[in-house]
């Protein structure tokens, strides 16, 4: 007898459907599997048989094939489990056919029938009512993050014989019921708060900066400035994500297995700190089929990145395409996957191997020579995609008095909010784009225009500086933003000039600030 259920499986971070088809045929018992299915795939037979005769059901002793269409796309995952049994339970007459019409079965099968998360739960649930399925069942743990795609009825049994009284209508489940939507945080703060921070008043600004452009920004400085800390608080004053934001963050999240359980979704934006020993498959993603990276996981949020120089040049490099395009395409032999990697780039490092060099406290110990190669392992066009460059000094006794009073996150996250508001309003005539950061050449000739004093300003800039077309447009975004922080739709000299100022590195290696140029 053949017998077929809807299941599905994820390729990526989108979900596709997959027909599970078990036919029980008259010879020596066995089960196999077909349909190219992986390793965690082939294994799921074994938990199968185990769950059904764990459960007072009957394991057929027939000859069992499974196949998993299409066949030429390759399963991975252990998802397959509860398809595949109640396909055998539905062929060998034991379960009825009927209410299994129009529904997705997902789910991993414990060996006494209990059943176990899976990934993917919220792209899978968005890729059955994309198909026109009037339902979807899934383990009772993604329960609630597939509940949060509207349009499907969605059904958490915790065991194979409780979603067997529902199909036999003994024991009916009811749907669950979807968490509603009440706004999201900006961030998983931790106690942290830009009030900790003593001094620096220059690199808090050009983090308010970065935060309302969605610009990515490096801190340059000696050790004990406060780069590491100014950087773990970029994310208390980022915007709250919106709706849409935040279920592209979760499935991403979900994808890795790394949402937290019972949440059906992130609700504060993503902060990825990776070590530098990171692999560049680490970094960007990997595997034979591909993992989502650090760079994805930090979609819409922030990815760290501290001691920068100090990262394989090889890692470094692979940061081009996202940085660029918001995505990163993975290519291997059978695949080819695309994953969004829009984030901002926040990175720290010493201004010299001893990292004294410019420091009034302390004297550099390193020659011009080997500064000069420390900085050479940032290559120029990585620097080029970096907005903001900003010095961050010593703090001084002074400043570390614990009575004096600094901004806290709040005010500078209304002012970022504030600016952000005005570029969404800005940038509705163009789909996907919501930050001046994403600004394309055509956008920019449009929103960033400049009087004859800020032509002439940027002209100069450009030559002392030696910009690139990149750092040029760059330039200009993050005048923009300026601009728009001081709630004035007209690029100014004094936002320009502010611009120019974040380029420390471009400034260190034009000799000159275009300032004493002028």
């Amino acid at each position: 007898m053949l017998a077929r259920v809807r299941s599905a499986a994820v390729l990526g971070i989108d979900g596709y459907l997959v027909d599970v088809e078990a036919d029980l045929a008259n010879g020596l018992p066995a089960f196999n599997t077909v349909g190219l299915p992986h390793g965690a795939v082939k294994e799921g037979r074994e938990r199968v048989t185990a769950a059904i005769i764990n459960t007072g059901f009957t394991a057929p002793l027939k000859r069992i094939t499974v196949n998993l269409a299409p066949a030429d796309i390759r399963k991975e995952g252990t998802g397959f489990d509860l398809p595949i049994a109640v396909a055998v339970l539905v062929a060998s007459g034991q379960l009825p056919a009927e209410p299994l019409e129009g529904y997705v079965l997902v789910g991993e099968l414990g060996l006494e029938g209990d059943l176990r998360p899976v990934r993917g739960a919220l792209s899978v649930a968005l890729a059955a009512r994309g198909a026109g399925c009037r339902g979807l069942v899934v383990p009772e743990a993604n329960a609630s993050e597939a509940a949060v795609v509207t349009g499907l009825d969605v059904f958490g049994p915790a065991t194979l014989p409780e979603l067997a009284a529902h199909l036999e209508g003994r024991a009916p489940l009811r749907p669950v019921v979807a968490v509603p939507w009440q706004g999201a945080e900006s961030a998983a703060t931790g106690g942290v708060d830009f009030s900790d921070v003593r001094g620096q008043p220059a690199a808090k600004r050009a983090l308010e900066v970065a935060a309302a452009g969605g610009h990515n920004i490096l801190l340059i400085g000696p050790p004990g400035s406060g780069k590491t800390m100014l950087a773990r608080r970029l994310p208390t004053i980022l915007p709250a994500p919106t709706l849409e934001e935040a279920l592209e963050s979760t499935r991403i999240h979900s994808v890795a297995g790394l949402l937290p359980p019972g949440q059906p979704f992130l609700t504060h934006r993503p902060f990825r700190a990776p070590h530098h020993t990171i692999s560049d498959a680490g970094l960007i993603g990997g595997g034979p089929t591909p993992r989502p990276g650090e760079v994805s996981l930090a979609h819409g949020g922030v990815l760290f990145l501290d001691e920068l120089p100090e990262f394989r040049r090889n890692v470094l490099e692979v940061l081009r395409q996202p940085l660029e395009d918001g995505l990163v395409t993975l290519s291997r032999a059978a695949v080819s996957l695309c994953y969004p990697s829009r984030f901002t780039l926040a990175a720290a490092m010493n201004p010299c191997p001893c990292g004294h060099e410019g420091d009034t406290a302390r004297a550099c110990r390193c020659d011009p020579a080997l500064v000069e190669r420390y900085l050479a392992r940032l290559s120029g066009p990585l620097l080029d995609r970096i907005d903001l460059q900003i010095r961050v000094p010593a703090v001084r006794p002074a400043e570390l008095s614990l009575d004096s009073a600094e901004e806290g996150s709040a005010p500078i996250r209304e002012r970022v909010e504030a600016a952000r508001d005005r570029q969404r309003r800005r940038l509705q005539p163009h789909p996907g784009l919501y930050a001046n950061a994403h600004l394309g050449p055509r956008e920019i000739r449009r929103y960033c225009r400049l009087g004859a004093d800020g032509e002439e300003l940027l002209r100069l800039a450009i030559t002392r500086l030696g910009l690139s077309a990149r750092g040029y447009h760059r330039l200009l975004k993050v005048a923009r933003t300026i601009a728009d922080l001081a709630a004035e739709e007209q690029i100014g000299l004094g936002h320009l000039s502010e611009a120019i100022q974040y380029r420390t590195l471009d400034r260190a290696r034009g000799g000159a600030t275009v300032q004493a140029a002028t």
